[in-house]
C-alpha cells in the first residue's frame, strides 16, 4: 500500500489532469454520476493536515465541489475501499459499520422494502449514493451551506419535485423526504456528526424526517420537521410504537429495532401486518377460519353423533320397558287364569 504522502500526491495529480480535460467547456460533468456543475479552471487542492484517520488517507481535505464529483466521489482509490462526503469544500470519509449496524440497517431496509411494495409511493436512495444539496443558512458568510451526504437510507417521494430512478442518475441533487442514518460511533466527533451537525443540516434543507438508528439504543432518535424548518422529537405510543407521516401507514415498534425479529413473525402482528407480507396474514386468517370451520362441524357431528346415540339408547331403555311390562302382564295373566282355575277347582269339591 502507497504511502499516506503519496496517495496525496497522486490524488492532486489526477485532481489536476482531470480539471484540464474540462477546462474548454460550459459544464464540467463528473464521469459516471450524471451531475453537472459549472466550468472554470480547477481549484488548487489544499492539502490537508497529518491524517488521524488511516482508513481515509484524504479525509478533511479541501476540494471544490467539481473535483469532489470528478475525483471523490466514488472508487478515489484504486486500492482502498474508501467513501468520501463532501461538506462546503472538505472531504469527510465515511465510517465504517459494525455488524451490529449492519444488522439493523438491513431489517429496516427490509421493513421499508415490504411497505414500498404494498404501497408504492416511493423510491430509496441507499449507502453510497450522494445527495446533494444547499442549505440556507444564515451562520454562514455566504448565506448558504452546501453539502453531498451520502445517508445509509434516503427516501424520495414519487411527489417529490427532483427528479430520481432513471437508469443514468448516479446522484440525487434535491431534498429526501425521509433520512435514515445508523449513527457512527467509533468516536465523539462521528457522534455529534450525525446527531447535531446533520440534524440541523438535514432540518434546515428540509428533510421532513430523521430517523438516527443504533443497535446499543445509546443515541437513537426520531425526528419530524416543524413549520420554522426544526425537528421536534417523535415519541412512541403508549404501545411503544413509532409511526411515519411521510410514509402513512408504515410505523414499527421501537425495541423490535433492538430485537429484529423476523419478517414472518412480523407479518403476524398487527402493528406491521398492513405491509409486511400482508398475503401471508390473509393465508394464516383463512387457514384459521377453515380450521374453526372445521371443529366446528367436528362439534355438530359429534353433537349429533351424542343425540343418535342418547336416541338409540332411549329407544332400547323404551324397548326393555316394553318387554318387561309385557312379561309382567303374562305373568299377571297366568296368575290370574291359576287363581281361578283354584277358585274353580275349590267350588267342585264344596259341591
Amino acid at each position: 500500500m502507497e504511502s499516506r504522502e503519496a496517495l496525496r500526491d497522486s490524488s492532486q495529480t489526477q485532481t489536476g489532469s482531470s480539471g484540464s480535460d474540462t477546462s474548454g467547456s460550459d459544464t464540467s460533468r463528473a464521469v459516471g454520476t450524471g451531475v453537472s456543475g459549472p466550468a472554470g479552471a480547477p481549484a488548487q487542492v489544499e492539502s490537508p493536515g497529518p491524517s488521524v484517520n488511516p482508513f481515509a488517507p484524504d479525509d478533511g481535505r479541501c476540494v471544490s465541489k467539481e473535483e469532489y464529483w470528478a475525483r471523490w466521489y466514488e472508487s478515489p482509490y484504486p486500492d482502498m475501499d474508501v467513501s468520501y462526503e463532501w461538506n462546503n469544500g472538505r472531504l469527510e470519509a465515511k465510517p465504517l459499520p459494525n455488524h451490529p449496524q449492519i444488522r439493523q440497517y438491513r431489517w429496516f431496509s427490509r421493513l421499508l422494502d415490504c411497505y414500498v411494495q404494498v404501497n408504492p409511493i416511493a423510491k430509496f436512495i441507499d449507502l453510497e449514493t450522494g445527495v446533494s444539496m444547499t442549505v440556507l443558512d444564515v451562520g454562514e458568510p455566504s448565506g448558504k451551506w452546501e453539502v453531498v451526504y451520502k445517508p445509509d437510507l434516503g427516501v424520495v417521494l414519487n411527489e417529490n419535485p427532483a427528479p430520481w430512478g432513471a437508469v443514468e442518475l448516479r446522484a440525487f441533487e434535491g431534498v429526501c423526504d425521509m433520512v435514515v442514518e445508523e449513527v457512527s460511533d467509533s468516536t465523539l466527533a462521528e457522534v455529534r456528526r450525525d446527531t447535531e451537525e446533520k440534524r440541523r443540516g438535514y432540518a434546515l434543507a428540509g428533510v421532513k424526517e430523521y430517523f438516527i438508528l443504533d443497535p446499543a439504543d445509546r443515541y437513537m432518535r426520531f425526528y419530524r420537521l416543524t413549520a420554522n424548518r426544526r425537528y421536534a422529537q417523535i415519541r412512541p405510543d403508549a404501545a411503544g410504537v413509532i409511526g411515519s407521516q411521510v410514509l402513512p401507514g408504515f410505523q414499527f415498534r421501537r425495541r423490535d429495532l433492538l430485537k429484529l425479529p423476523a419478517l414472518e413473525a412480523l407479518a403476524l402482528d398487527d402493528v406491521y401486518s398492513g405491509y409486511v407480507i400482508p398475503a401471508l396474514q390473509v393465508a394464516v386468517t383463512e387457514a384459521e377460519a377453515e380450521a374453526a370451520a372445521r371443529r366446528e362441524a367436528e362439534q355438530r357431528a359429534a353433537a349429533a353423533e351424542q343425540r343418535a346415540e342418547a336416541e338409540a339408547a332411549a329407544r332400547d331403555a323404551a324397548e326393555r320397558r316394553a318387554e318387561t311390562e309385557t312379561a309382567a302382564r303374562r305373568e299377571a295373566e297366568e296368575q290370574m287364569r291359576a287363581l281361578a282355575d283354584e277358585l274353580a277347582r275349590r267350588g267342585r269339591q264344596s259341591s
